[in-house]
Formats: C-alpha cells, structure tokens, sequence
C-alpha cells in the first residue's frame, strides 16, 4: 500500500481528486470528493460531496465548471455524514440528481442499485454492492481506467472500521468480491474515500482480508482467556496502541462480537 498526501487532481484520466477540508482521526485527510468523466466530455459525475462546507461544494462545482463541464450526476458511496451531507446543498448548486443505496439519501426517482451501469457522456460505472462498512456501502468501478471508487469498504491508509449500520459477515464477504473483481477486471488503482491513491489492488485487499482474520482471532483468544466485555478486550488486544484511539478499535471488537454471535461462537454474558 501507498502512504502519502492526498492533493487535488490526484486520480486517473477519468477521476479526480478535491479534498474536502475535515480531517480527523477517523477521515484522514479529509473526505475525498471524485469528479468523474470521460476526457473532453461535457458532463461529469460528482462522488461523495462530502460534508457540508460550502466553501468545498463551491470549490467542487468550480473545478467542474472549469473543465467545461456541468455537474449531471452525484452518487454516494454510502450515507455516512462525512461522505454524503452536502449532497443536498451541492444538488442545489448544480441542478443534479442524488444516487444512494438507501432511498432515504436519494434525491431523484434512481438508485445504484448492485451490477447497473451508469453512462454519463461515454463514461461507464459500475455498481458493486459491497455492504460491511456501512450497510449501504457500494463501490464505483470504472472499467476504461482499471480503477475501483471505494469510499470507505478500503481506505488509503490503515484500515477501516465496521460501524454499527454495517456487518463484519457482510464485510468479508464484500472484501472477497473485491479481490475477486481485482483479477476479472484487471485493476490497477483503489481510489478511496479517505487517503491517497493505492496502485496495488491485490496486495492491498489480500492485506485488508488477512488483517481482519487476525483481529477475529485475536478477539477470540481474548475470549478465550476469560475477557468478557468489549474493554477488557480492547485493552489486551491493543495495549500498545495510543487509548486516544481505543473508542475506534472498539467499533473493530463489537464488529467481530456480532460476528461470533451470528456464528452462535460467543461465550454467555458476552454483549448481554
């Protein structure tokens, strides 16, 4: 994996960066914001606007207004706030249609819904349905540049976190139709939600599926050794990780918690 600044324009001939300005612990550098098209095309597609702040919807419509292009689509990679709570306001600006998963998040009468391809003035997405994260997370493949849009299913550095709308079960098994896809179609670049650029698909997602199966394993030793609540095993397993950041590795533990619940392997008085 790549570890590095992320700087506007950054992406492939079809995608580019603007970086909205909320960096934070769990953002990274902030969210990323793509603007999709194909080159010298009239028409662009908007991903994940990205967090209220006008001065970054504006900067957004400007760079497309720039390119000669109007804003014909913004798609959302799912609804969390930090990807999708300007989307309203910069539907406003541009007069364009909101896309989700999640109906509630929609403003138009069209969805994303898993396998569609969206063709904005010759420039070809994909959907891919990959719930965990969150359980409205999709993926924006884009087959002419070998790249994957994957707001937060794969982040640019470190790794993400199942939230509470979302579902371990359903992470790795996302994970696994991304690594899949990663040879089918020959891709070449990650462009994520947070984080630079990742020019190394298969490394990275064979990176992120062994690094969760390790966590699981360790959250089940912890059981194991007789911890029983979500603390007690964010203490043994990250102990020598800063406590400012143990409130995120929670989310990590009560993600596999549930797992091993569904998987009927959680010991009594665990998550009671």
């Amino acid at each position: 994996m790549i570890a590095g600044a992320v700087i506007d324009g950054t992406g492939t001939p079809r995608a580019r960066c603007v970086l909205a300005p909320n960096p934070s612990p769990m953002t990274l550098d902030g969210t990323n914001t793509w603007i999709l098209a194909e080159p010298g095309s009239p028409r662009a597609v908007v991903v994940d606007p990205g967090p209220a702040h006008a001065g970054h919807l504006h900067r957004v419509r400007d760079q497309v207004a720039a390119a000669g292009q109007r804003v014909a689509q913004i798609l959302l990679t799912h609804s969390h706030s930090d990807h999708s709570a300007g989307a309203a306001a910069f539907a406003a600006l541009t007069g364009a249609p909101v896309r989700a998963a999640d109906p509630a998040y929609r403003l138009g009468d069209e969805g994303l819904p898993p396998g569609a391809t969206i063709t904005v003035s010759g420039c070809e997405i994909g959907v891919v349905a990959t719930p965990g994260h969150s359980a409205d997370s999709v993926c924006l493949h884009l087959p002419a540049d070998h790249a994957l849009l994957t707001g937060d299913t794969v982040l640019g550095r470190g790794t993400t976190v199942i939230a509470d709308d979302g579902s371990l079960t359903d992470y790795l098994a996302s994970l696994d139709r991304l690594r899949n896809l990663t040879g089918q179609a020959g891709l070449t670049a990650l462009l994520p939600g947070h984080g630079p650029v990742l020019s190394n698909p298969a490394a990275t997602l064979d990176y992120y599926i062994t690094h969760r199966r390790e966590r699981l394993a360790e959250v089940q030793a912890a059981l194991d050794a007789g911890d029983r609540t979500p603390d007690q095993i964010v203490a043994r397993i990250y102990h020598d990780v800063d406590q400012a950041l143990w409130p995120f590795a929670a989310f990590s533990v009560n993600a596999a918690l549930r797992y091993l619940a569904d998987q009927g392997a959680l010991p009594p008085g665990v998550l009671e």
